[in-house]
């Protein structure tokens, strides 16, 4: 069995051999500044560990994993512009280097990019992996609609926001899993496991990653802390402190998401953070995490192999868990 940290070299490995020297050099040249900021690589890193949790020899899997890698910063650089995000992993996002014609093209040739990799994968598996990979990329746009909509919808509950970000980004890590399991041979109902302890680990890394955008280290998260604030994004946080403020507290809460004064920007956060503190809402957050994390964990106890084997998939859920970046 390989380790984490094997498995990220080898995905480093992989990438840094990708040539992106391409003329027009200005279409190309944003992926290789993309794909050269690093990132956790959590979703080829699953890919190759779901692999390995059936066979020794990771690298048929390789070419998807890629494939899913460069999908996923498709996604983000597309992400960013929509949400006009100016920093991302501690560097200017592609639109602000660039500019958002150069960021929406480059964005498209990444999402082909990431076919021509999945198509590389071994013919005996291809056609299940494309289908499912075709499948997650069609949920994920989904996720995104449902992200926007929600920003002028009033009446966002819990179950609408858990069903956009499991499509927003737990399917990719479901995916990732599956098809890492599919090409590992292993049985349909170890790879519908891997899939949903893919699809539960996703659901408590995006309620981490919530809670990080509040209460996180701008200098570790790599993104400026206050973003989802600061553009009333309908994350549990804010549905909760929106269900659970009354009275001064909730004429409060409204009067600053009615806010979108610049000047204000600080006081804006300061003053909704320090509402979610009084209303207990970091707490409910945290337990929501806690509960889909533990489905996880059982659902990756019942994989067919030996706990030794899963024990770097157990390790990096506890690290995605308890991260603090």
């Amino acid at each position: 069995m390989k380790s984490f940290n094997e498995i990220i070299q080898l995905i480093s490995s992989e990438i840094d051999q990708i040539n992106w020297s391409k003329e027009p050099h200005k279409l190309y040249e944003p992926i290789g500044y993309v794909l050269s900021m690093g990132g956790k690589r959590i979703r080829p890193a699953l890919t190759l560990m779901a692999c390995n949790l059936f066979q020794d020899n990771v690298q048929p899997a390789v070419n998807a994993a890629l494939g899913l890698e460069i999908f996923h910063n498709f996604s983000l650089l597309h992400d960013d512009i929509m949400d006009r995000a100016e920093v991302r992993r501690g560097k200017p996002t592609v639109h602000k280097k660039w500019d958002d014609n150069t960021a929406i093209l480059t964005g498209d040739v990444m999402q082909i990019a990431a076919y021509q990799f999945i198509a590389k994968t071994p013919i005996q598996y291809l056609k299940p992996v494309l289908d499912l990979f075709s499948q997650t990329a069609t949920e994920i746009c989904e996720g995104q609609q449902y992200d926007v909509d929600f920003e002028r919808r009033e009446n966002v509950k819990e179950e609408d926001y858990l069903e956009m970000i499991r499509l927003k980004t737990a399917v990719l890590l479901g995916c990732a899993l599956k098809i890492g399991a599919w090409i590992g041979d292993a049985t349909d109902e170890d790879a519908q496991l891997l899939y949903d302890f893919g699809i539960n680990i996703g659901l408590a890394f995006q309620l981490k990653d919530d809670l990080l955008d509040v209460y996180g280290d701008e200098t570790t998260f790599g993104k400026k802390i206050g973003g989802d604030i600061l553009c009333n994004k309908k994350t549990l946080l804010l549905i909760h402190a929106l269900r659970l403020a009354k009275g001064n507290e909730a004429l409060e809460l409204q009067k600053w998401i009615g806010t979108s004064d610049k000047n204000l920007s600080k006081d804006k956060i300061q003053a909704i953070t320090s509402l979610y503190n009084r209303l207990g809402i970091k707490t409910i957050c945290e337990d929501k995490m806690r509960y889909f994390y533990t489905k996880a964990i059982a659902n990756l106890e019942k994989v067919s192999v030996s706990g030794n084997k899963k024990q770097e998939l157990r390790n990096l859920a506890d690290k995605l868990m308890f991260r603090n970046d």
